[in-house]
């Protein structure tokens, strides 16, 4: 016994199945890292010499993928808008802006005519602040209504998600880490599996046909394969098949319940914030429409007041009327941004989304779901699946020269 234990050609032979299993581990191990990691591009030259993981560098169609396969499927803008309630928006706006109308009020005028309004009666100013606090609710309400009716005229969704995650590649990681945690840990652990029943059958051929390149081969194998492998036990198949007393699903697709909360978390509470809608409102590519329905509104408001706008155009003339009007809007259109920075208030609305889009991501087909995390893996796949084959080649002819002297 003592003999098998301590000869040295054993566990020559021996070594064969374990580093097998230790390359389809590591293989497998740097295929996610590569996938997900550096965040930003690191070497010299983008992008011939260096690395940028294969997500974090396709941002952008990661994005329009989420959106265009995923969110489609899970609701209209229209709907993600219904869902966070637009009378709560409503009422938060207005919570806001009644106490500081006098203050706008105040800055606006001393701004146009500051002598006129410093020696206007109190009583006047008075009546100016109580018309537009009992007028501004109303208005504040035709606002966001107007705003659901053209919310596909006023906000890009692809391009505010391609925006959020060119500002935190972080976030687009996390989304795939933490809703595929459990496939991204078989995948790793897998390779030590199928690379320990590739090593028994290598280390047997070895032992009857020691060619040179018996262990190179089956490293590209080990390496290649088991990459292969893993991903295709993830996402096939697609729907459950039974043999006998087993049910065997893809293990992905067997979560959907887990990773749809997972998904639509961090989605929610970190994309489809009230805070983040309002930024592409004030600042996207189609802020100015978002401005000149914030205009019609505010010119009405004045307007609907005779006082106000007899005693404006008395003291301003016809042309210091309609750039009042034009100041309000400019002071308004940066007030609107507040109400809506407030980590509290945004964490409301986004359970709202959140269990909204998770109910309709668990109803997906099999074939509509594995869009979720397919993606991060389909983008340079071919790559990943032929750089754990070189690592495993390199691996056997290490094998060859430094156990089996070759």
């Amino acid at each position: 016994m003592q003999e098998v234990l301590f000869n040295p050609e054993i566990w020559k032979y021996l070594s064969i199945p374990l580093i097998a299993g230790l390359v389809g581990w590591s293989t497998n191990w740097l295929a996610i890292q590569l996938t997900f990691y550096p965040v930003e591009f690191q070497g010299y030259k983008k992008p011939f010499f260096g690395w940028q993981g294969i997500v974090p560098r396709s941002y952008k169609k990661m994005a329009s993928i989420c959106v265009d396969t995923t969110m489609s499927k899970l609701g209209t803008l229209s709907d993600i808008i219904q869902s966070l309630e637009p009378k709560a928006l409503i009422d938060r706006m207005i919570h806001v802006f009644l106490p500081q109308v006098e203050t706008m009020v105040d800055d606006i005028m001393r701004k146009e005519k500051p002598v006129l309004w410093e020696n206007l009666p109190k009583v006047a100013k008075n009546k100016v602040y109580n018309h537009i606090k009992g007028e501004l609710p109303k208005r504040i309400d035709s606002i966001i209504n107007d705003f659901q009716k053209d919310a596909d005229q006023l906000i890009n969704l692809k391009h505010m998600v391609i925006t959020e995650l060119g500002k935190d590649k972080k976030l687009l990681n996390r989304i795939f880490l933490e809703s595929g945690n459990a496939e991204f840990k078989f995948i790793v652990n897998s390779g030590l599996y199928f690379g320990l029943a590739f090593g028994f059958i290598q280390m047997l051929i070895w032992y009857f046909l020691p060619a040179w390149w018996i262990l190179p081969l089956f490293g590209l194998l080990v390496g290649y394969v088991t990459n292969w492998i893993a991903l295709n036990i993830v996402f096939r198949p697609l729907r459950p098949i039974k043999i006998g007393k087993f049910e065997i699903q893809g293990i992905f697709l067997k979560r959907q319940k887990e990773v749809s909360r997972a998904w639509c978390d961090i989605v929610a509470h970190e994309l489809l914030t009230v805070e983040n809608f309002t930024k592409t409102l004030m600042e996207g590519p189609d802020s100015h429409k978002t401005k000149a329905l914030v205009d019609k509104h505010i010119r009405t408001l004045l307007d609907e007041s005779v006082a106000l706008r007899t005693l404006a155009q008395v003291t301003m003339g016809p042309t210091g009327y309609a750039n009042l009007k034009d100041n309000i809007t400019d002071i308004a259109f940066e007030y609107s941004k507040q109400p809506f920075i407030d980590k509290k208030f945004n964490e409301s609305r986004a359970t709202l989304v959140a269990d909204m889009i998770r109910e309709r991501m668990e109803a997906l087909s099999p074939e509509e779901f594995q869009g979720v995390l397919r993606p991060a893996f389909q983008e340079d796949e071919w790559m990943l699946i032929l750089a754990g084959g070189i690592l495993g080649l390199l691996a056997g002819f290490g094998q060859l020269v430094f156990i089996f002297g070759g």
